[in-house]
């Protein structure tokens, strides 16, 4: 099996917004296409527009409906953003029986050594986040690889040398930088918002961070003291209803 490395300083990772994604997969999007050409090309699609498609994603956006504790208050839609968390105590790295996952000791990324990689999947079983992906063209693992090829790329300019998902992100939901530093950006932001680590009972201590939705309510005084607005017309699709009242806001 494989060790993990003595952890240094330095853990890049992001810092993902859950108050203000908007769910639109930009992130999704350009993560396959940079990485279609990057360190893990190529991100195979098997038959994308079949009944039975099989391809790889590095990020995946999930939807939920969250309800308040009690089931009082107003509920919210959450967009949800899943890749690797590049753990501190990886057991996708430790279960390896090849060494192919490894985790890097200068800057604390996840990476897959695809020439090491018999396809065995038990990196996959190991990690509780689903954050692994099999090509099932080329018989490996592979994953987020935090974009290595452009953080590091000095043919870059200096701004653009974040991860593809990063730079994409219309709503500034997702944030770059070195979460061992608790004067960074990203670790101040941790610590003005509250950011959490995703499950963690397990103690895996994942790098990265989400930062939590605020609570959706209106007191009651601001329902009375709102002003009036004039009847809405009516609608036999309740679709239709919804999107009056939402555009007379």
């Amino acid at each position: 099996m494989t060790e993990l490395p003595v952890q240094t300083t330095t853990r890049l990772g992001l810092v993902i917004d859950l108050d203000i994604c908007v769910g639109c997969h930009a992130c999704a999007v350009n993560c396959k296409e940079w990485n279609s050409g990057g360190h893990m090309a190529p991100l195979t699609d098997l038959n994308p527009y079949g009944k039975d498609q099989d391809g790889v994603w590095f990020n995946r956006v999930h939807t939920y409906e969250a309800v308040p504790e009690g089931g009082t208050g107003i509920s919210q839609t959450i967009h949800f953003p899943r890749s690797c968390l590049h753990c501190e105590d990886a057991a996708c790295v430790t279960v390896c029986p090849t060494g192919a996952s490894f985790k890097r000791d200068e800057d604390g990324i996840v990476l897959v050594d695809e020439s090491r990689c018999i396809g065995c999947k038990l990196c996959s079983w190991a990690c509780p986040y689903g954050a692994r992906e099999f090509d099932s063209d080329a018989g490996v693992m592979k994953k987020c690889t935090l974009c290595i090829d452009r953080i590091y790329n000095e043919n870059l300019e200096e701004i653009d040398r974040v991860p593809a998902c990063v730079s994409t992100c219309p709503a500034s939901a997702r944030h770059f930088g070195d979460l061992g530093d608790p004067d960074s950006d990203v670790s101040q932001l941790v610590k003005a918002r509250g950011g959490y680590d995703l499950m963690p009972e397990l103690g895996y201590k994942p790098t990265n961070k989400y930062l939590p939705p605020r609570a959706r309510t209106r007191s009651s005084e601001a329902i009375k003291t709102a002003p009036a607005v004039e009847a809405l017309p009516t609608h036999d699709q309740p679709l239709l209803q919804w999107v009056d009242r939402f555009l007379s806001r």
